[in-house]
């Protein structure tokens, strides 16, 4: 008889996978609904570590996808290794999603950003406000509490 048991690595890929394809596609919406390349994005993401990234075409595309997906992976990490010591997160999925939800905007937000263009953040709109929560609580957060949940409660 096989083991429904889900390997931790199969829900580090799985989550990062849904998670990370999730807030890419709506940074990609909102950037289209604001009448910008979506392309942009990426190459943006990219630009984080390769200062040449907007004069790079296709390479930097690459680049800002495997980035996001590795920034994303770490923020799954984190919430699995903290499941794990904090048993309440599994039980409550949705708190504990919309909760680490918001932590991963204010880190990223007012930490990663600013730290790395200070002097492009923080800067908030009404709309970018609500389009960056909603992101990263409903389309992060809430999903990879979810998963996380059902994978530990298969245990």
């Amino acid at each position: 008889m096989q083991s429904t048991v889900e390997k931790p690595t199969s829900l580090l890929i799985r989550a990062t996978l849904i998670a990370g394809t999730l807030d890419i596609l709506s940074a990609l919406t909102y950037a289209v609904m604001a009448g910008k390349n979506p392309l942009a994005v990426p190459v943006g993401i990219a630009s984080a570590i390769w200062p040449g990234a907007v004069k790079a075409g296709a390479p930097a595309l690459l680049v800002g996808v495997l980035l996001h997906f590795a920034i994303m992976l770490v923020m799954v990490a984190v919430f699995v290794a903290a499941a794990r010591k904090m048993p309440w997160l599994t039980t409550r999925p949705v708190t504990s999603g919309l909760i680490y939800g918001l932590v991963l905007w204010a880190v990223m937000n007012l930490i990663v950003l600013p730290l790395r263009w200070p002097a492009l953040f923080p800067h908030f709109t009404a709309i970018s406000l609500a389009e960056q929560v909603f992101s990263h609580t409903v389309l992060v957060g809430l999903p990879l509490a979810w998963m996380t949940s059902r994978s530990m409660q298969h245990r």
